[in-house]
């Protein structure tokens, strides 16, 4: 079931494609908004070795769901934190969409001009991955990116109250993620996202 296959060959780049480029514009976003901790601890790269969870990695190879290593930031930088945290935190999923979109492009590009399909089919796994992380991180449950968009915009206490659940999050999604609620919600929101995308794309084109 889990054992080695051809498309593996280039699944491999075109995860590690879209992990990187996802917390790199965290940290890219963080930096930018005054807080160097990104840059100290080496995470404003585009080394994926450096933003790679292992087991984040595995269930997003497995389950088609997963997460990297979150980029550690320091909010106490932000001149304004609702704000910059906002900023920081959708940063991820909207890289993740540009990424789609340019993957798009070059993917019907290179149709058109009938380039290789190995490039192709790494094109079409990026695109698809992209998709996957964009709407995927902005699910309201930690650690993922939209439970700290909820924090930013829910009144005071609340958000508080939203961030102390932090620590069981990761329990409370694996468990959704294994029943199928998870790919439920965001199928659609995907199937929005790859249908503006083709629009967007075609319209260029």
């Amino acid at each position: 079931m889990f054992g080695f296959d051809a498309d593996m060959i280039f699944r491999i780049p075109a995860l590690l494609i879209a992990l990187t480029v996802h917390e790199y514009a965290h940290a890219r976003a963080a930096v930018t908004l005054g807080d160097p901790t990104p840059r100290l601890l080496g995470r404003l790269t585009l080394n994926p070795v450096a933003h790679l969870d292992p087991f984040g990695l595995i269930m997003l190879w497995l389950f088609k769901f997963g997460w990297a290593k979150p980029v550690p930031i320091n909010p106490s930088y932000f001149k304004n934190y609702r704000q910059d945290m906002l900023i920081v935190s959708l940063a991820g999923p909207v890289s993740n969409m540009l990424l789609a979109l340019f993957a798009y492009f070059l993917l019907v590009l290179s149709k058109m001009l009938l380039l290789s399909s190995g490039w192709i089919m790494v094109l079409e796994m990026i695109y698809s991955y992209n998709i996957l992380l964009a709407i995927f991180n902005l699910v309201p449950i930690p650690p993922l990116d939209g439970s700290k968009v909820l924090a930013s915009i829910l009144p005071g206490q609340q958000g508080r109250i939203f961030e102390q659940m932090e620590q069981y999050g990761p329990f409370i999604l694996m468990g959704l993620v294994y029943i199928g609620v998870i790919g439920m919600i965001t199928y659609p929101f995907m199937s929005a996202l790859d249908y503006i995308i083709k629009v967007i794309v075609f319209t260029i084109l």
